[in-house]
């Protein structure tokens, strides 16, 4: 090496080398994850995705010009994943940060914030510094991309099922679920034939404008959806990759039951969402005062049971609750109102880490009861939603009333803690009917072109013991509004998340919802021990180069005078 930087034409020899090094590296770039996490290391299935992409996926970020700080961190972060997805989708994968409307004139920016509404992007007001000196201007930003792949178009929102108001921490879990929504979407995209899931009537569930962003905003946006009443076909067809039972009100009978049953023994998916007791708010406005929320009778106990859940006959309330309008008073004999705490709307969270619920904002339930999980052989149970640790249960026959809590007494009854309310349900299903099914219910399912079936294969289906998590508000001013939110304060909480997150698990087996699992370190500064050792910090940043350059400096002067002080 020596000999060739001394001789005439080393100097070309080492740069040819050094551009052919770095041609080399343009194919095969080689990155150090140094995280503890992992965190710039991407999942099997997303390198997977991308590796098989048979054209070009374009991305646009509408991250881009002056924003706060929590913004222009996000779309850093957005950049370095998408530089990541770029290594390995190679030329098929193009990603570039635009404005929205720049250049644009009023009209055509106006036309282009509809239609990026119409996608799901909804904008938020910021404050953005304009030329120094000139003060700040508002705008509107975007957080969110739009992506483009085989001719079809969706959106995704970089902010969506996050807290708006945890600061740091969301911004935090934000960035945490980037990998997944940018792959997820692609994957969507790339999908030439889509799930078929079916919506499950037959038992008074609802079919009116209460399930609207159910059916249109999940449903019919993610799959192929339609509506089935249960009683209009001999059997389950297993063309449906999962079923929805959304808040059954009627009893269920056996052929009902064999059906659902049987629909499991087959590979086939259920998701229950299932009120025990009769619980609802028009019953506490009508009565004013109170109500004793009774037994629906809907006969599937056995059922859940032999599944391996029990769903009780109980309700659940909690200190960490949702907002709704309380009377407080009157003032002039007018009744004074105010938003308060509603303890039998629990705001429902995830501690396990399970893909289908980390890193969401709470989930907003509504009467829910508790759940028991069971002995079931071969089923594996998963807690995915439970209270916080300060909630408690009221036994039935349970009173409902507007009365609220008046002493501490009252509050230290609060003493019990994470109760379940949604669980996740793996393994191979017993059939309820093994043994005792007859020859009249088995006659009906060979009309279906199906035989009884003792067991199934591996198989998952969820349990949720409470009706209202996927419905939505209707208001008489705005019609029905997005899953989850609250009409009175317009905060919408993750239930659709938890709920398309959900169906996704059981019906798609890409791996992509795997990615949700990641973890993201919130690193924060200890503001105590900062202030106290700030002096010190200051004068290691700013004192310790300046010396060590002065030593180095120092040294090498002594070394060249005592090399060459003998030399003429």
């Amino acid at each position: 090496m020596k000999r060739l930087l001394q001789s005439r034409y080393g100097w070309i020899v080492l740069l040819v080398l050094l551009l052919l090094v770095n041609w080399l590296a343009g194919f095969r770039p080689l990155r150090a994850d140094l995280t503890a996490e992992k965190r710039y290391t991407l999942s099997a299935p997303t390198k997977q995705l991308l590796g098989s992409l048979e054209g070009t996926a374009q991305v646009d970020v509408l991250l881009s010009g002056d924003m706060p700080a929590g913004f222009r961190k996000l779309a850093n972060s957005t950049n370095d994943l998408l530089s990541e997805f770029k290594s390995y989708g190679k030329t098929n994968f193009l990603f570039r940060f635009i404005k929205p409307g720049e250049g644009l004139n009023d009209t055509a920016k106006a036309d282009l914030y509809d239609s990026l509404s119409r996608l799901g992007l909804h904008p938020t007001n910021i404050k953005a510094q304009t030329k120094e000196g000139e003060g700040s201007e508002e705008r509107l930003v975007f957080p969110g991309a739009v992506i483009t792949y085989k001719g079809r178009t969706t959106a995704i929102d970089l902010l969506q099922g996050v807290s708006a108001t945890g600061g740091l921490e969301s911004l935090n879990k934000a960035e945490a679920l980037l990998e997944y929504k940018f792959a997820n979407a692609i994957h969507q995209l790339s999908l030439d034939t889509i799930p078929l899931v079916g919506y499950l009537v037959g038992n008074g569930e609802p079919v009116n404008d209460q399930v609207r962003d159910l059916i249109e905003g999940v449903l019919a946006r993610h799959y192929v959806a339609r509506i089935l009443p249960i009683d209009s076909v001999p059997v389950i067809p297993a063309v449906f990759k999962a079923m929805v039972i959304t808040k059954p009100t009627g009893k269920f009978t056996e052929l009902q039951k064999l059906k659902l049953d049987q629909y499991v023994m087959h590979g086939g998916k259920l998701i229950w969402m299932v009120d025990n007791l009769y619980a609802e708010m028009d019953s506490l406005l009508r009565v004013q005062n109170e109500f004793i929320a009774f037994d629906r009778g809907l006969n599937i106990e056995d059922q859940l049971f032999k599944y391996g859940v029990r769903i009780n006959l109980d309700l659940v309330q909690d200190l960490n609750a949702d907002n709704n309008p309380s009377v407080v008073g009157t003032v002039g004999g007018k009744p004074q109102i105010e938003l308060l705490p509603w303890f039998y709307s629990p705001l429902l969270t995830n501690s396990n880490g399970h893909p289908i619920a980390k890193n969401l904002d709470y989930v907003l339930a509504q009467f829910p009861n508790s759940i028991d999980t069971v002995g079931a052989p071969g089923i594996k149970k998963t807690i995915l939603l439970h209270t916080s640790s300060r909630s408690r249960i009221l036994p039935s026959p349970a009173k409902v009333s507007w009365q609220r809590l008046q002493t501490e007494e009252d509050f230290n009854t609060f003493n019990k803690s994470a109760i379940p309310v949604a669980v996740l349900l793996e393994g191979s299903f017993h059939s309820l009917y093994a043994n005792r099914v007859t020859e009249e219910q088995q006659a009906d399912l060979k009309a279906g072109g199906l035989s009884f079936q003792a067991q199934s294969p591996p198989n998952k289906m969820i349990v949720i013991s409470d009706g209202d998590i996927a419905l939505n508000a209707v208001t008489q001013k705005e019609g029905p509004l997005p899953m989850g939110m609250n009409p009175y304060t317009k905060y919408q909480y993750a239930n659709k998340d938890f709920i398309q997150n959900s169906i996704e698990y059981l019906v798609d087996e890409s791996g992509i919802l795997e990615t949700r699992a990641k973890d993201y370190t919130l690193r924060l500064l200890d503001k105590k021990k900062l202030e106290d050792d700030k002096t010190r910090w200051q004068f290691i940043n700013i004192a310790v180069p300046v010396l060590l350059i002065l030593f180095f400096g120092y040294g090498y002067q002594w070394w060249r005078k005592k090399k060459y002080r003998f030399k003429k």
